[in-house]
């Protein structure tokens, strides 16, 4: 009599499984492509990390307890955006009262659910899922990113052009949801908690004239529709072979396949868009008058003219966007054009500014950039000029110092100093540069000079600017007396920060040169040095 256990399937085991996909692979490919599993893992595709290897789990209690016992206000996160991104009040107002409204809502639900199930399912949620209109290079990402890194929430940006209906054709929407799992470590319920932002969502507005079928534009708002609402997604992709190997082996060593499934009910979706051409509809709604007797005009009240301009439902649906989809996004953003003021506030003030980034860049070199105001104002004029926005920046900054980077490292050279004359005529300026720099067989010396005076300047507050004479000096010593940069320069320049603060009480000066003569006989220089500050 057969047993209850006949008539389980009967299942492979993960070495029949190895075997069986070796040799498929290897029948289909040849020796190209060739398929091995790690046998001391029991899942070789857990995500686990075993070993000394650091690990960031998301899944902590405290990151959890973060999200779900949010506390923060608009003000709040207003002030954290005012960091990173230059202007924009209203659309940095318009995010941070949709964030917090959003997840005040999920914390009170998350709450309610853990006391009283059936009274949370009662709640009615409206999600408060955004949209964003501006230009290229005005700081629609970073604005979400920067409110996700202050939540704590699992980020995920994509471009709304890579996806289509049926993920044949381009990226399943499904896997939006999948990669919050990746990104929180696994964790789904902090996944499920989580924002997804979706770039260039204008691309994906079907044309008014086009026939047949749309996969790519009316299709993926479809299937957008029910991701932005609440649904369930499965955690593993069932057309993903990888997944698919994983479910088998879990069925292998449990008998059985547990479906895992995300719920979006509180995922934030925010998309956003240049819309060219929005603004030709936006204008003719405007001049479309009134047919009938009441034509004359009323006067508008404060606020409304600028109200009026911005775009409404109806615009989008002209613009090509199925009124579901649309919405579905009832918080409406719109990022103004960014100016050459704003340019210049972003490279001066912006914690996340361009020029950061140039002196990291020149500093690896061994080369002390600073920026006058002057120059940063000539900068921001040409990026304006660019029309693309803070990216403007990176194309000019590009184009301005390509040369320098290019000539200046393995140089004497160590003090760039980017004035207006510089921007103005950035050939002329580099080959008075080079005019007075000597080559260096070693360019590790000049960044240890640069280290020298960097770290002088931080236990001092006072600045050493060697020029080229004294770096050529130093290199000279390095090679007759066998010492290293710092050691040289800690033995001459020992007791230099007395006499330099000393100079600075008495005339406020914070940086100087250091010459050829310094190094020689660094004493001289500055008694020198001091006994000219009192004569100022």
């Amino acid at each position: 009599m057969p047993g209850k256990d006949d008539d389980k399937p009967n299942l492979p085991d993960p070495e029949e499984i190895t075997r069986r996909l070796s040799d498929f692979f290897r029948t289909s490919f040849g020796d190209k492509v060739t398929f091995s599993a790690v046998n001391d893992v029991a899942d070789p595709f857990s995500t686990e990390v075993s070993g000394g290897g650091e690990h960031h789990d998301l899944r902590s209690e405290d990151t959890f307890s973060k999200v779900l016992g949010f506390d923060l206000i608009p003000r709040e996160i207003k002030d954290h955006l005012d960091r990173y991104v230059i202007r924009q009040d209203e659309a940095k107002k318009a995010l941070a009262i949709a964030v917090c409204d959003h997840y005040h809502h999920a914390a009170f639900l998350k709450r309610l659910a853990d006391s009283d199930p059936s009274a949370a399912r009662r709640i009615e949620f409206a999600k408060q899922n955004v949209i964003i209109v501006g230009p290229t290079g005005v700081g629609k990402t970073y604005l979400v990113k920067h409110i996700a890194d202050l939540i704590g929430v699992p980020f995920v940006k994509a471009d709304a052009t890579k996806f289509s209906e049926t993920g044949y054709v381009g990226g399943d929407v499904d896997d939006l949801v999948r990669e919050l799992v990746r990104k929180a470590d696994g964790d789904v319920e902090l996944a499920q908690y989580g924002i997804i932002y979706l770039d260039e969502i204008d691309k994906i507005a079907s044309s008014p004239n086009s026939g047949g079928r749309d996969v790519s534009g009316r299709g993926v708002q479809t299937t957008l529709l029910k991701l932005m609402e609440e649904t369930e997604v499965p955690v593993r992709n069932p057309q993903d072979m990888q997944s698919q190997m994983q479910a088998m082996f879990e069925m292998s060593r449990t008998g059985k396949s547990v479906r895992e499934t995300i719920n979006t009910r509180h995922i934030l979706f925010v998309v956003s868009g240049a819309f060219s051409g929005l603004e030709k509809i936006i204008e003719s709604r405007l001049h479309r008058g009134p047919i009938g007797f009441a034509t004359g005009e009323t006067a508008a009240l404060p606020g409304e003219e600028n109200r009026a301009k911005e775009p409404v439902t109806q615009d989008f649906i002209d613009f090509g966007f199925e009124a579901e989809f649309i919405g579905r996004l009832p918080v409406r953003v719109v990022c103004e054009p960014l100016e050459a003021g704003d340019l210049f506030d972003i490279m001066k003030h912006s914690e996340g500014s361009l020029i950061r980034q140039y002196e990291r860049e020149f500093e690896a070199y061994g080369i002390r950039a600073e920026f006058t105001d002057e120059a940063l104002r000539m900068i921001a004029e040409e990026g304006a000029r660019e029309r693309t926005g803070a990216r403007g920046l990176m194309t000019v900054c590009e184009r301005l110092f390509r040369q320098f980077k290019f000539e200046l490292p393995g140089t004497s050279v160590t003090e760039l100093r980017v004035t207006g004359e510089l921007v103005a005529d950035p050939s002329g300026a580099l080959a008075r540069l080079l005019e007075n720099a000597a080559p260096l067989g070693d360019s590790r010396m000049v960044a240890e000079i640069s280290a020298f005076s960097r770290r002088f300047e931080g236990d001092h507050g006072v600045r050493l600017a060697f020029d080229s004479g004294a770096v050529a000096r130093l290199s000279d010593l390095v090679s007759s007396s066998g010492k290293s940069v710092p050691e040289i320069c800690s033995e001459r320049f020992r007791d230099f920060q007395f006499g330099l603060q000393l100079i600075r009480k008495n005339t406020g000066q914070t940086s100087f040169p250091v010459t050829a003569e310094a190094v020689d006989d660094p004493d001289k220089y500055l008694s020198n040095l001091v006994v000219a500050s009192y004569r100022e």
